[in-house]
């Protein structure tokens, strides 16, 4: 069993929201607090190896729709083009993410993020159930970024919320469209909708973007950039930039019963890389299943990324769908959630959630439709 997977350590919230005054730039080798000593819980896949990494997909694509079904039942994950994002807004969103982490640690906690608040400066919320510390650090947006960016740029903060503005504004319509699509890939069709009428219409869809870095480590096998972990949303979007750092946990495609490998995501230049989430899983009935990845750290490159969380609106609770082409279980095998109460539970078990809100052949109540309103 692997170590940090199935059985995390008791939580560590302090450590979720105010990280250790740890200046990166400055490190000439790994400390204690930051040294993980169980990185090899599953053997890495060699670059040219098997099993090969998440297939590239064209949303334009006329057989798109049926690429998504089989690389969400194959990985959980896959990488997007013909997305129609524009690259100049993905440059400029990097080149701001690269300006807020290279502020200086005094200047980021000034913004750092609250017990109680879900957006500022600080680690991953994954951070919590481990002794160690990640090398990496995050700032969560949710809303407006403007308050927290008057905090860092007091007199020069509109460029920072201009461009998170447009891109929070540009990957909304995209994850519609691609909830579109993964839903159209399950087999159902519109009027199996009923969050917010025909799936044309989701602006009511809940987002979150999480911006991460990873900067250059002076000895990458005793660090990790962020522990392994699954994410709790319908899906995640994310933007990696042109540096690997992303591994997904994977199987031969000609041997789906043979040991699990971590395989590395190479970015590709103006794709995405879309992760599977929990709530999606649920939703899928466990046909598309939601994708366990960390992000590993090199020698000599600052990689970021950007993360962009997508699911339901906060009213609505996710439930199985059983009329699924191909379904061959016959009942739900989940019980219906909020995307705040799953959240509540993955703080507290962890990789564990999911299989807490499992339900028994006897007990189970299946639904006809993928969300209801609450």
């Amino acid at each position: 069993m692997p170590p940090h997977s199935e059985e995390p350590l008791p939580p560590y919230p302090n450590r979720v929201h105010h990280p250790e005054h740890f200046d990166f730039a400055t490190a000439r080798e790994v400390p204690d607090s930051h040294t993980w000593a169980d990185l090899h819980d599953y053997p890495t896949a060699a670059p040219s190896g098997s099993p090969s990494a998440p297939n590239v997909i064209d949303l334009t694509h006329p057989d798109a729709v049926n690429l998504i079904a089989r690389a969400c039942e194959e990985w959980g994950a896959f990488q997007l083009t013909g997305h129609g994002v524009p690259t100049g807004l993905l440059d400029h969103l990097e080149a701001q993410t690269r300006r807020l982490f290279q502020l200086s640690v005094e200047v980021k906690l000034k913004a750092a993020r609250m017990a109680d608040a879900v957006s500022g400066y600080g680690l991953a919320r994954v951070n919590s159930f481990f002794a160690k510390f990640m090398w990496s650090e995050g700032f969560t947006i949710s809303g407006s970024p403007a308050d927290n960016a008057r905090k860092l740029w007091p007199h020069d903060y509109r460029q920072f919320c201009d461009v998170v503005e447009e891109y929070t504004r540009v990957m909304k319509e995209l994850a519609g469209r691609l909830l579109h699509a993964m839903l159209l890939s399950l087999g159902l069709k519109e009027e199996d909708i009923d969050w917010a009428g025909p799936i044309r219409d989701l602006r009511d869809l809940s987002t979150v973007l999480h911006l991460n870095s990873y900067p250059p480590c002076p000895e990458p096998d005793r660090a990790i950039g962020l522990a392994a972990h699954t994410d709790s949303s319908f899906f995640t979007i994310l933007y990696q930039g042109g540096v690997n750092g992303l591994q997904v946990l994977g199987r031969a495609s000609d041997d789906p019963s043979g040991p699990a490998q971590w395989v590395t995501v190479p970015p590709v230049p103006g794709a995405f890389v879309v992760n599977v989430g929990d709530l999606m899983h649920i939703l899928s009935n466990g046909r598309f299943r939601s994708v366990r990845h960390r992000a590993v750290v090199n020698r000599t490159h600052h990689r970021v990324s950007a993360a962009f969380f997508c699911g339901p609106p906060a009213h609505v609770k996710v439930s199985p769908v059983t009329k699924l082409a191909g379904n061959g279980v016959g009942r739900g095998l989940y019980r219906a959630v909020t995307w705040a109460e799953y959240l509540s539970l993955k703080g507290k078990l962890f990789n564990r959630a999911l299989e807490s809100i499992k339900v028994s052949e006897e007990d189970g109540n299946n639904t006809s439709v993928v969300c209801k309103v609450v």
